[in-house]
């Protein structure tokens, strides 16, 4: 896939019903901090803003209230299970970013990090699609959607994005409204 594509994943799959989103990257190795990458999902409501903090999915909060999104396994660096039967109604879209972790290393951006890529799996572990996310132009970035998963109808769909964001957190609340 390339940014900004997308593709059926119910439509082509008849009977999908859970899907499993790997995340994975290099990071370059330094003598100096290293970029400590945190991946997220965001389930958010027809405005495209987050439903609330409670629908937001990282390490301090594992599981959405409902359960229909969790983080799983680490076959890829990260995974996140998604139930698509028992995602709220209320929920357009699963947004999936990854950030660079400004506490735990200090400040780095996307320029050391190399090969990520984001793929949407089924229960079995095959790979449904796969982008790879492009590396030109990150050295300011320090967070990026990764892509979205997103109702289409009565389905689902996947959309390739790579889109950065040079402040970080701060802007990713803001566009999503969350309280970070």
């Amino acid at each position: 896939m390339i940014a900004g594509t997308n593709a059926a994943l119910t439509a082509e799959n008849p009977g999908l019903t859970r899907v499993l989103i790997g995340l994975g990257w290099d990071v370059v190795v330094s003598n100096g901090p290293q970029s400590e990458l945190v991946p997220m999902a965001i389930m958010c409501g027809p405005n495209g803003r987050a439903l609330s903090d409670e629908h937001l999915v990282f390490f301090n909060q594992i599981h959405s209230p409902e359960g229909s999104v969790q983080f799983a396994g680490t076959e890829d660096e990260e995974q996140i299970d998604v139930d698509l039967a028992l995602v709220p109604a209320a929920v357009s879209k699963i947004s999936v970013l990854v950030y660079i972790d400004p506490d735990v290393r200090g400040p780095g951006t996307f320029a050391a990090v190399k090969s990520a890529y984001i793929r949407v799996a089924d229960r079995t572990n095959r790979e449904l699609v796969r982008f790879a996310v492009p590396t030109s132009g990150r050295e300011k970035i320090s967070a990026m959607v990764f892509g979205e998963l997103y109702r289409h109808g009565a389905g689902w769909k996947f959309r390739a994005l790579g889109q950065g964001y040079e402040n970080g957190l701060a802007g990713v609340a803001t566009d999503f409204r969350l309280k970070l």
